[in-house]
């Protein structure tokens, strides 16, 4: 993983636009959303190429991550899940169910 203090989310994400992750996903039901074609994707159906972490500027236990992924079907995209204490804990969960063979070493 990643810790990104020069950029924030939405550079990397445009950064990885550019390269032809436009997919942008969500996590419903234990499944990974993509919001355009509303495709669903079980955790083994998904690749996580990259993850960026990022801390709060005033709070450092409000984090986010950010995943680039890819599914078995070739859409190519990235999820931002907030991990604060606050957030819905159903992301988190998702990602813990990838096989890890699903998670490229950087």
């Amino acid at each position: 993983m990643k810790n990104e203090f020069t950029k924030n989310e939405k550079e990397i994400i445009d950064e990885y636009q550019k390269k032809g992750y436009k997919a942008t996903y969500r996590v419903d039901h234990m499944k990974l959303i993509d919001l355009n074609t509303k495709i669903g994707y079980s955790p083994e159906n998904v690749t996580i190429l990259e993850e960026y972490r990022f801390e709060g500027m005033s709070n450092p236990s409000d984090m986010s991550i950010l995943y680039i992924v890819e599914t078995t079907d070739g859409s190519k995209g990235t999820v931002l899940a907030n991990y604060s204490p606050s957030s819905n804990i159903e992301t988190a969960e998702f990602f813990k169910e990838i096989p890890e063979e699903n998670y490229l070493k950087n």
